[in-house]
């Protein structure tokens, strides 16, 4: 599977010793490993010394976007090089990869071409130190975690949450959660978070009704706020 994620998301053709770098074997293994694809029906071209180009991947079906489509989802990835996500990134990139070999060969030309880029003013981002997998893994399952976290005035704290969600922004990454230490809805900066492990506690499924809860609170915040300045002025 990685030497197809290769042979899908690297420039084509792909040496082998690039793919031997890649897939982290020797270009003997490598070898070894082409042939069992091309004798399992992956229409594979190229040789030694060349490169490959896969040409027809039967583990994918085929799929089929508009030009519009294709450029939207180019741009898309693209743009997640800008929150500073590397784990992320690297996922986009293989996913829109697969895409793009399910693609007819004028549809997988255009996206080779695409015309959309995005670009924005780099903004300092403060480092993420925590275990993002591990917060990532424990929002899709919902089960706590025990954070030590340093607010904006330096004060260090140590509680057990429910994350519900993470926002990305250009500058900062936040986090969305419900404090068991408070009993309330909190937002933390992540990379204020100084430690973060599993703790005792599952919620499922009370995220999706949590962070519609809190939701609705933002929003009557903010309409709050629109009311007072519209009142002021």
């Amino acid at each position: 599977m990685r030497l197809l994620d290769a042979l899908r998301r690297l420039p084509k053709p792909v040496t082998a010793t690039r793919l031997a770098t890649e897939t982290e074997i020797s270009t003997r293994q490598l070898y070894r490993d082409i042939a069992t694809l091309r004798a399992g029906g992956v229409l594979i071209d190229g040789t030694a010394g060349y490169g490959y180009t896969l040409t027809e991947d039967p583990a994918l079906p085929p799929q089929s976007f508009s030009r519009l489509e294709i450029e939207a989802l180019m741009l898309g990835v693209a743009s997640l090089g800008d929150l500073g996500d590397d784990t992320l990134t690297r996922a986009g990139r293989n996913a829109l990869a697969r895409i793009v070999a399910t693609l007819p060969d004028r549809q997988a030309r255009q996206a080779a071409h695409a015309t959309m880029r995005s670009w924005r003013p780099s903004a300092p981002r403060t480092a993420v130190t925590i275990d993002l997998d591990l917060l990532r893994e424990a929002c899709w399952d919902e089960f706590s975690v025990r954070i030590a976290y340093r607010d904006a005035q330096g004060r260090r704290t140590e509680r057990e949450i429910l994350p519900l969600g993470m926002s990305y922004s250009p500058t900062t990454l936040m986090l969305v959660a419900w404090c068991l230490l408070r009993e309330a809805h909190r937002t933390f900066e992540v990379a204020r978070i100084e430690a973060l492990e599993r703790g005792g506690h599952s919620f499922r499924p009370r995220r999706v009704q949590l962070l519609r809860e809190y939701v609705v609170l933002r929003t009557a915040e903010w309409k709050r706020k629109e009311e007072d300045t519209q009142t002021s002025s």
